[in-house]
């Protein structure tokens, strides 16, 4: 079953598509008057041009796009970002240059994936200990490296 999500589409870009038969995430496209220049280490806000109504119980997650992330050291800073079913505005995309050279993002340039999920909220119950489990407190690297 398909979810289905309202957008408007204030750019020159194409909607959001899935590129394969059986693909997560959806290609954002920068939606640029003028190219934008990252310099190393620096973040920015790239507007998109879209605006969705997601359903109730769904977010919308924004992730870097695998070959931007290799090949450019390119990536989304908050990721995955979330878009909340109750906001209507912009999709922006906090882009973050890792590499040590300048990257130009141009208008139409595929700079993310969008994937849609179902998501709970969860109501907390206040107590004054939680139950034993075979991992107790043991944290970040006690499974083994």
């Amino acid at each position: 079953m398909n979810t289905v999500i309202k957008i408007v589409n204030s750019s020159t870009n194409p909607l959001p598509a899935y590129q394969t038969e059986q693909a997560a995430g959806m290609d954002l496209s920068a939606y640029l008057s003028e190219p934008v220049i990252l310099q190393p280490l620096q973040r920015q806000l790239i507007p998109t041009g879209l605006f969705i109504e997601l359903p109730e119980n769904t977010e919308a997650q924004i992730r870097p796009r695998s070959g931007l992330a290799f090949k450019h050291g390119i990536t989304v800073l908050n990721s995955p970002g979330t878009i909340d079913a109750d906001y209507r505005g912009e999709i922006k995309v906090l882009l973050v240059n890792l590499s040590n050279e300048d990257f130009t993002i141009k208008n139409g340039e595929r700079i993310a994936q969008m994937v849609i999920a179902k998501v709970e909220q969860a109501h907390f119950v206040k107590v004054d200990s939680l139950a034993d489990s075979a991992r107790a407190a043991a944290g970040f690297g006690s499974t083994g490296k």
